[in-house]
Order: C-alpha cells, then structure tokens, then sequence
C-alpha cells in the first residue's frame, strides 16, 4: 500500500487521482473534512466518475504528532511525502520549522522503523543553491547558508537534510525540486490564486525570472520515478524559466482578461513590504507582502531539468499550454 502525506494539497491532490487511476492501493494523511472536498474538485477536473474518491482510504493524522501517525504506516511499502507548510511570513518560521523539518523526521524515522521501500519527497527549487557563474541552476549547485535565504528555503532543506538519513538507514529515495507549480483547484491558496487575482484583474506585474512547471508533470515525475530503479538521486521540475510578467500576460490572455499594464520596481516594493511590515504590527493581521516575495518577484533566476529528461526520457508540457488548460477549468469551476 502507497502512503500519501498533503494528500488535501495541490500536488496530493492530483497525486492521488493518478495513483488511481493506477489501481493503486492508497492511504492519504487528512487534517479537515473541508479539505477533502477540494480534493474531490481537482477529481472533477479529471472524471466525472465520483466513485474514484471513495477508493481511498482517508487516515485523520499529523503529520508532527507522532502516535497519531504511527498506524499509518501499518502496511506501507512506498510513501510519498507532499506535506508542507508554505509561507513567506516571517513569523510563521517556527510552524513552518515545525511542519518541514520535524514533521519530516518524523516521517523519515517511522519509514526506517516500518522498512519502507522508498520514499519521494516533494521539495522545491528554493532549497537549490544559486549559480555561481550565472549560467542554469542545476542539482549540484551547492547550498549556501551565508546567502539570505528566506524561511521557506531553509526549512525545505532542512526537510532534505532529513530525508537523505532515511537513504542512510536502507530506504531508498528521490528527492524533486518543482519549480513554481501551475495546476488547477485550490484557486485561494498557494501558486493557483495568481489565476484568481488575474482574473479580478490584477493590475501590476514585475519582470523577475524564475522557472514554473505543470501539477500533471510533477506528478507524473514522481510516479515515474518511484516505479523506476533510480534511487538517492534529486531532480529539478521545471518546464520552462519564465518571467512574471509573460506568466500573468499569458493567464490574462486564456482567462479573457486585460493584461496587467503597470510594472513594479525594485524600489517600489522595497517600499510596500516595509509597509506593509508596519501595517501588520499596528493592525495585528498577516502582511500583505513579505520582504522575501518582494525580493523574489524581482530575482532572476534559470532552471535545468536535463537531469530529469535524461534519466526519464520525460518531455515538459509548454507552460502556456498549461495556463490554458488550468484556465479553462478555472471558468468552469
């Protein structure tokens, strides 16, 4: 039986129908009744056969409390690990701590304990050491810890970190490093509320580089590579290096929406983070922007998935044909 953490994720979502779809056996990690709905939609988007959800088998878990998780693993061969916690607040470090590093000890010590066969844990490019020289960001660009990397990327490397003593105890691995995920449902969270926020009309755009990748391709990625021979090895998912502006220009094209028609500067958002800093102390709510997502939004940065085309023979859909794909959903939702 197939173990799947973040199954009520954008990525476990669509996991989990394509295990499926598979005929696999599969138990998936929930928290909320009402996440379990948004996993029924992404289904939607698939098959109108509303019978598929019912063939898994849901298990009430956390994934940092370890009694709750421990029946589980009861009969696990493989584990996909997609839980995460994804914020760019710096006050949630310490959840995001928490939920990525601990959490994922904890799914590392009960795999060694149960002899699960393998295990793939969905990363991210974040926790990928920058280019020395400027030319495409590889796996084997080494990470930095003197560089100012953000909350997120330090506690998805920390996850890594843990992830890789499980390759040590006689578990195999895999490790993927997606790139900006573009996939339909869960349209208030996460990467799928740019298609949201577009589609109200989002006026503003910046012109930093970074690379997306579609949820079909990531966990087609995944699949392929847990039923392969490959083993303690990491790969980078992404389709192509894009900037933000042709990303929401693209989605503003495929929803019916007027393009975004300011650009934001560096200097502006330096501005707007700093209030929006101050804005939060007086008010007590979330920021509405970060100094790490202002940073980012301006970085420039290229990816390489040759590693993954080469040991997979695996082809990337072109971005805009995911963006047209997602958006069509997207209005239909």
């Amino acid at each position: 039986m197939i173990l799947v953490t973040g199954g009520t994720g954008l990525v476990g979502a669509h996991l989990l129908y394509h295990l499926i779809k598979n005929d696999e056996k599969i138990r998936a990690i929930y928290r909320s009744e009402k996440r379990i709905e948004k996993v029924k939609e992404v289904f939607s988007f698939y098959t109108d056969d509303d019978s598929l959800i019912s063939k898994i088998e849901w298990f009430n878990a956390d994934i940092t409390d370890v009694p709750s998780m421990i029946p589980a693993f009861f009969g696990i061969t493989k584990v996909y690990h997609c839980a995460a916690f994804i914020s760019f607040n710096s006050k949630d470090y310490r959840e995001m701590r928490k939920v990525n590093i601990h959490g994922t000890a904890i799914i590392t010590n009960l795999s060694i304990d149960a002899k699960i066969d393998k295990i793939c844990f969905v990363s991210s490019i974040a926790s990928i050491g920058g280019s020395l020289d400027g030319s495409l960001i590889t796996e084997e660009c080494e990470w930095n810890s003197q560089e100012p990397n953000s909350d997120y990327s330090i506690t998805k490397f920390g996850a890594e970190i843990e992830i890789w003593r499980a390759s040590q105890e006689g578990v195999d691995v895999v490790i993927v490093n997606p790139g900006i995920i573009l996939g339909s449902g869960f349209w208030e969270n996460g990467s799928s509320k740019l298609f949201t926020q577009v589609y109200k009309g989002l006026k503003y755009f910046t012109e930093g580089i970074t690379g997306f990748v579609g949820v079909k391709d990531v966990v087609t990625s995944m699949i392929l590579l847990m039923n392969s021979n490959v083993k303690n090895e990491r790969f980078i998912l992404v389709s192509e290096n894009k900037s933000f502006k042709e990303i929401f220009f693209s989605m503003a094209i495929s929803l019916g929406k007027k393009p975004p028609s300011i650009k934001i500067k560096s200097w502006h958002t330096a501005i707007f983070w700093r209030f929006s800093w101050l804005l939060s102390k007086l008010t007590g709510k979330r920021p509405f922007l970060s100094k790490s997502s202002a940073k980012s939004s301006h970085s420039i940065s290229g990816y390489s998935s040759k590693k993954i085309q080469k040991s997979l023979n695996f082809q990337f859909q072109k971005i805009d044909d995911v963006i047209k794909s997602v958006s069509k959903n997207y209005t239909i939702s």
